[in-house]
């Protein structure tokens, strides 16, 4: 067999970074959706994923998350010493297992940046935790999983300049916050102005929308930065956070975008990079659809756009290789 028949008839061509873990987390009734994780996997699982697709993450060590969070903050983690005002920032109710899971989504997107410079590509079936700022949490996020692992990477010399592609319905104003006045770091923004956070802290480049936009003004707010900005910026590694928030029906979000808006928005982020073999770290982030159903299709159309892309880019770089090499391809 050769290597484009190799490929194509991969199912997954890429890593998947996923812990059970990750749905035992007992939030009680709470609207934050930890049965997610676990019916994105059964998807995969269906679709044909086998156990060798997926790796297992560690929780960060505490000096990697002080990188981006400050030492009095983490001591109040390991003590559970928040006090009443940063649990109502947090929103929801702290224990040492939300900690655990904090730390080990955090290890989970460091190992997808790790994956996706050897790979091209690989997708956390979690992160996106981008209300957490240094000091503390917001927003159900503890912990900044995409800044931590984005410092950890420039810390050990991997990349120089990375961008974050923030698409969640909310604004990511913690990282937006950890990266102000950086060059090295592009944080791009399009989310929801009428939501929360009511206080958008501004990142390198927001866009701005309101409730009941839609497709059409969704996608043409794309279309005037994508995929421009990958070649204005020229960056080392690309954070994508792909939302399902923005859909049509979600409890926290009213931007109105169906199914296949957020689908025709996946290729317009994703087809550029792995075409250009920029490695790409794919975060699934937020998504409160009152059906599970709904949040894991859209989960699963990004990581059916992902694959799509990546055999694409693969044969193209293949066809261009033989081509140089004398030899007609196919």
């Amino acid at each position: 067999m050769g290597l484009l028949e190799f490929l194509l008839g991969r199912r997954f061509p890429f890593t998947f970074i996923y812990d059970e873990e990750y749905w035992m987390l007992n939030t009680g009734k709470h609207i934050f959706p930890v049965r997610k994780y676990r019916l994105i996997h059964e998807r995969l699982a269906a679709m044909g994923a086998r156990k060798e697709n997926f790796l297992r993450p560690e929780p960060a060590a505490a000096d990697v998350l002080q990188l981006v969070h400050t030492p009095k903050y983490l001591r109040k983690l390991r003590s559970g010493g928040l006090t009443r005002e940063e649990l109502q920032a947090l929103e929801l109710p702290y224990s040492p297992e939300l900690h655990h899971f904090a730390a080990l989504q955090v290890g989970g997107t460091i190992l997808a940046a790790e994956r996706a410079i050897e790979d091209g590509v690989c997708i956390h079936l979690g992160g996106g935790f981008h209300h957490a700022f240094p000091d503390h949490g917001e927003g159900f996020c503890l912990l900044n999983d995409t800044a931590v692992a984005a410092e950890k990477l420039r810390r050990d010399g991997r990349v120089q300049k990375i961008m974050i592609v923030d698409c969640d319905v909310h604004q990511g104003n913690g990282t937006a916050a950890v990266f102000s006045r950086r060059e090295d770091v592009f944080t791009f923004s399009i989310h929801q102005m009428d939501i929360y956070p009511s206080e958008k802290i501004s990142g390198t480049l927001d866009v701005g929308l309101w409730s009941g936009d839609g497709d059409r003004a969704y996608l043409e707010a794309l279309r005037d930065h994508f995929p421009g900005l990958y070649r204005k910026f020229r960056p080392d590694l690309i954070f994508y956070l792909a939302g399902a928030d923005p859909l049509a029906g979600d409890q926290l979000g009213g931007l109105m975008v169906t199914k296949a808006g957020l689908s025709i928005r996946d290729r317009m982020i994703l087809e550029e990079p792995l075409r250009l073999r920029i490695p790409t770290v794919v975060l699934l982030a937020g998504g409160y659809a009152r059906d599970p159903a709904d949040t894991t299709d859209v989960h699963l159309n990004t990581i059916r756009t992902v694959v799509a892309m990546k055999r694409r880019a693969s044969v193209r770089g293949l066809r261009n290789g033989a081509v140089r090499n004398g030899s007609p391809g196919g």
